[in-house]
């Protein structure tokens, strides 16, 4: 047996002919042992990095939830369990309403009246959140007779001031409360 030094270290090897054989495994230690290394250096970052973001994440603020508003309109002209509106953030979810005249409680006898009172009221509930027909992007019209489609868009074109209306349908429905011809839902969001 021969005694060589290989890396610092003192080894004992075969006779001449095992020597490769001896050779190939201190090799092979070697890598082993610089492979290790990377992957427990690799193992440290991940777990650095994690702890960084586990004490930012225990230190930062929870972030609010929006607050909801209800609104209700005075002396509505059906009483009913539901609000005309409820504001969450800066979207308002309106509820259906129907043109029904709050001075009779009835729906007007000319479609072009009804469609009329229907918007006015519209645009009182986005009055109380603060908004106008132009915060509108989305309006849902239900309408007992589709051939009022024509009468209906003028007059409800002129309620806004942009030429950017809103996302709309215009739906058939078999029949609307009080006799009315049209029921409008919408979502608004404050620009």
């Amino acid at each position: 047996m021969n005694a060589i030094i290989v890396g610092g270290m003192l080894l004992w090897c075969l006779p001449r002919g095992e020597l490769g054989i001896t050779l190939a495994r201190i090799s092979a230690g070697v890598e082993w042992r610089e492979t290790m290394n990377r992957r427990i250096s690799f193992l440290a970052v991940v777990l650095a990095v994690a702890g960084i973001l586990t004490v930012r994440g225990a230190f930062s603020q929870p972030t609010p939830q929006a607050t909801r508003k209800v609104i209700k309109m005075a002396g509505g002209p059906i009483t009913a369990p539901f609000s005309d509106a409820i504001l969450v953030g800066n979207t308002l979810y309106l509820a259906g309403r129907i043109g029904i005249d709050p001075k009779t409680g009835k729906v007007p006898e000319k479609i072009e009246d009804e469609a009329k009172v229907l918007l006015d009221s519209e645009k009182e509930v986005l009055a109380q959140a603060g908004m106008t027909m132009d915060d509108l992007v989305y309006v849902q019209i239900a309408c007992t007779d589709l051939s009022l489609f024509q009468k209906f868009n003028p007059i409800y074109a002129s309620y806004f001031s942009t030429k950017d209306y809103p996302a709309r349908e215009f739906i058939g429905a078999g029949a609307l409360l009080a006799g009315g011809h049209f029921e409008l839902q919408a979502i608004a969001v404050k620009k």
